[in-house]
């Protein structure tokens, strides 16, 4: 059997490496090839285009590469078709595969396709429910998925969130800060400064920044040897990183959802341009863009976005998580047990074996 994959972010990567090694471990005679990261590479997956190229944050951001992505997707049709690949599986990355999903069902009537962890259609609108109802199957992570594509007449696999194997909460934390500024060059440049600032300001406090590669370094501007208080460390595991730490300052996204899962309490950042916010905001139908947070439906971690991001706010927040870990622990809790479930990530591999 071959498979083809489709998915553009390291979130996205991870998830799908987690599935394709039950696979293998399932069936050793499948094939996987197509679009994907390092993690799912180093699972089996044959490369065909690295995400790292692929590597898009905003509306704007998307628009200018829209061609781009468009000629993509017509090569991988191109192979799919000369493999006589029979199977599809998209994982998340909805800006691209949604549009790929429908050049893909127009051209190969017979494909069967599986789009697991799909847009967050019930954050960001439900207009485009349509375009992915040409999938064959959809795998959701998250509970409340399920009767949102039931409300619109779609059956919607859950078996769990994978990432409650993956992440146990860990025994024992440290005393620094964890800073994650995200793995894009636009998020890492447009929240260092406010962290850094933070840093500056708590002299007495040791802060430990984990970027996800030593190379994102060279999109940091300032000179971060004059903070003596500041430990840099890109190899670190993030498990590895929460044990030394009591409380983390994350950019907002998957990252937010494995600390929690790790059991550290967390101040959710983000910055993005003023046309993208706009977007955003005319958009959005939740009040919370944490995962986290959506989980429980209600704010464990405080969410500083746009203005709210600066500094004063960041200190605040984490005087405020200090001041109630017993509390915030207990929601941490809530949100693994709600989120779990039995052999998730093997369930998942099965139904893709599986098909129709």
């Amino acid at each position: 059997m071959k498979i083809f994959v489709s998915t553009g972010e390291v979130s996205g990567d991870l998830h799908l490496s987690y599935l394709v090694k039950k696979a293998l471990e399932e069936d050793p005679k499948v094939k996987f090839y197509g679009v994907a990261g390092r993690h799912s590479e180093k699972e089996g997956v044959e490369i065909l285009q690295d995400i790292d190229e692929l590597a898009i944050m905003g509306f704007v951001e998307a628009i200018k590469k829209y061609n781009f992505l468009k000629n993509k997707a017509k090569e991988y049709i191109e192979f799919i078709k000369k493999e006589n690949i029979k199977k599809v599986i998209m994982v998340d990355y909805g800006g691209f595969n949604l549009k790929f999903l429908e050049l893909l069902k127009k051209e190969i009537k017979d494909i069967e396709v599986f789009y697991y962890i799909p847009p967050k259609l019930w954050i960001w609108g439900e207009k485009r429910v349509e375009k992915l109802r040409l999938a064959d199957h959809i795998m959701v992570i998250f509970p409340w998925e399920v009767d949102f594509y039931k409300k619109h007449n779609i059956n919607a696999i859950y078996y769990g969130n994978p990432f409650t194997e993956k992440y146990k909460p860990v025994e024992h934390y440290g005393d620094k800060i964890l800073l994650l500024p995200g793995s894009r060059k636009q998020e890492i440049k447009s929240l260092m400064s406010d962290m850094l600032n933070v840093v500056e300001n708590n002299k007495n406090q040791t802060f430990l920044l984990k970027l996800s590669s030593k190379e994102h370094l060279k999109w940091i501007q300032e000179d971060l040897s004059k903070y003596k208080n500041l430990e840099i460390n890109s190899k670190i595991s993030l498990k590895e990183a929460v044990e030394s730490s009591k409380l983390a300052i994350a950019a907002s996204g998957t990252v937010t959802l494995e600390l929690a899962l790790l059991g550290l309490p967390t101040i959710v950042v983000y910055k993005t341009s003023a046309i993208n916010y706009f977007i955003a905001k005319h958009i959005l139908k939740v009040g919370y863009v944490s995962l986290p947070n959506l989980t429980l439906n209600e704010e464990v971690f405080p969410e500083l976005l746009q203005k709210k991001c600066n500094p004063q706010e960041i200190e605040k927040s984490m005087k405020e998580i200090l001041n109630n870990l017993d509390d915030i622990y207990k929601k941490i809790d809530k949100i693994r047990k709600k989120l779990s479930g039995e052999d998730i990530t093997k369930q998942y591999a099965k139904f893709l074996l599986r098909g129709r």
